[in-house]
């Protein structure tokens, strides 16, 4: 009876062991929980710059004041006849 009583309690620890330390324990399943809500914020901050970069496209595909505007900012370009002033911001 007494090695009975043992491999239950054996049995018992082993369940106890899986339930609280090994994988798909409820440790386990908090920080898996974690993970999912870090990457469901990743992906939402994602879509939303995939769809900011969506609509720069059809602007670009579209509009000539969207490329005239990026070829002033990023390539500092003039139209013929326009003066170019470079200015300092005082402190």
């Amino acid at each position: 009876m007494k090695w009975l009583l043992a491999i239950l309690i054996a049995v018992f620890v082993g369940l106890q062991y899986r339930l609280w330390v090994g994988e798909g324990s409820y440790a386990h399943k908090v920080r898996l929980d974690d993970e999912i809500v870090r990457q469901e914020a990743e992906n939402d901050r994602l879509r939303e710059r995939n769809r900011v970069l969506a609509v720069e496209v059809d602007d670009l595909k579209s509009g000539h004041e969207v490329i005239e505007e990026r070829a002033r900012s990023d390539m500092g370009m003039v139209k013929k006849g326009e003066t170019f002033f470079m200015t300092q911001k005082q402190q």
